[in-house]
């Protein structure tokens, strides 16, 4: 037992193929046939229980859910919750189920790309002019974050700091809906969270940012500019982790997250694959040259990481190069 250690561990949705099973099975009168761990398997809070027991964590165990922002949400309760002094380590991300029972959701609102079924591999597009909807991901993403005593003192391999962070929502008011965010809430986000990391928008080398493949990549740019004052070839380099692994939902977050601590880590910013052809409301923001589409190494000093979810709510996260 570590009562020094937790985790704030996200999902979208859970066990979406076990209530369908245990759907059919309770038709037909058969609750013996459901098993023991049906509600373990379908209860949101099952993923930080399941992981609260393998490890034996004794501070706080929660999971997390606030869609597209699920990931980036729980690294910031879990780094507030150490900057707190109220837990050492905290082991923090996020997963997202997959199959037709989630997607297909997202397809009957058309927001998923339609045009690639023969050719998957190029159907994820951000920031391209022939982007046409998201290509469906899934996966977990997860980070353990802890002091700098607590990590020292047992020889951790350190791979970023996080400098700090914010979380808002637009309020679905003024252009923010269920499915679009408010600008004005987005822009607010990312300057809060360069002013609780104590830098300045000047700092920030690269930007890891949320962009879907969908019609809502120009506005995520705008934003950033307007949030940065910066543009053109003064705006940082810009890459979409979702060119090559699709929109994981839930679990984009932390998985992107853990994208951006392997570039500082490591000195280099991935590519943007399938964006041959910049949007031009993206080229007339930015210069080409800050998206880059072949892996770049180049010294890095600061990350940004951004997620813009469903229900208008937003999350941006600073790191460091340690």
């Amino acid at each position: 037992m570590d009562f020094d250690s937790g985790t704030v561990f996200g999902t979208g949705t859970s066990g979406v193929e076990k209530f369908r099973e245990a759907i059919y099975k309770l038709d037909e009168g058969e609750v013996k046939r459901l098993g023991s761990t049906v509600v373990v398997q379908t209860m949101a809070s099952g993923i930080s229980a399941f992981l609260g027991g393998i490890l034996g964590l004794g501070n706080q165990v929660t999971t997390n859910s606030s869609a597209c922002t699920t990931g980036t949400e729980a690294i910031l309760m879990g780094y507030e919750r150490i900057k707190n002094g109220q837990a050492k380590r905290m082991l923090v991300g996020s997963c997202s189920d997959d199959g037709p029972y989630i997607w297909g959701g997202f397809d009957a609102m058309r927001v998923m790309t339609y045009k690639h079924n023969e050719s998957p591999e190029e159907g994820s597009r951000p920031m391209s002019a022939s982007a046409s909807g998201f290509v469906p991901g899934s996966g977990a993403g997860a980070l353990v974050l802890e002091s700098l005593e607590s990590a020292l003192k047992r020889n951790a391999t350190i791979y970023a700091e996080v400098l700090g962070g914010n979380i808002n929502s637009g309020g679905q008011r003024n252009g923010g809906t269920m499915t679009a965010p408010n600008a004005e809430a987005v822009q607010r986000c990312i300057i809060d969270a360069i002013k609780n990391s104590g830098i300045s928008a000047n700092d920030i080398d690269t930007i890891n940012g949320h962009l879907t493949a969908t019609s809502k990549d120009s506005l995520e740019i705008e934003n950033w500019t307007k949030a940065l004052n910066r543009k053109g070839t003064n705006f940082p380099y810009i890459n979409s982790l979702k060119s090559m692994v699709g929109h994981c939902l839930a679990a984009a977050g932390s998985i992107e997250s853990v994208a951006t601590v392997l570039q500082l880590q490591k000195q280099f910013v991935f590519p943007n694959i399938n964006c041959e052809d910049i949007h031009p409301e993206i080229s007339a923001l930015i210069s080409k040259e800050k998206i880059p589409k072949n892996l770049l190494k180049i010294e890095l000093n600061i990350a940004a990481k951004a997620s813009f979810g469903f229900g208008d709510v937003n999350g941006c996260i600073i790191f460091k190069r340690y």
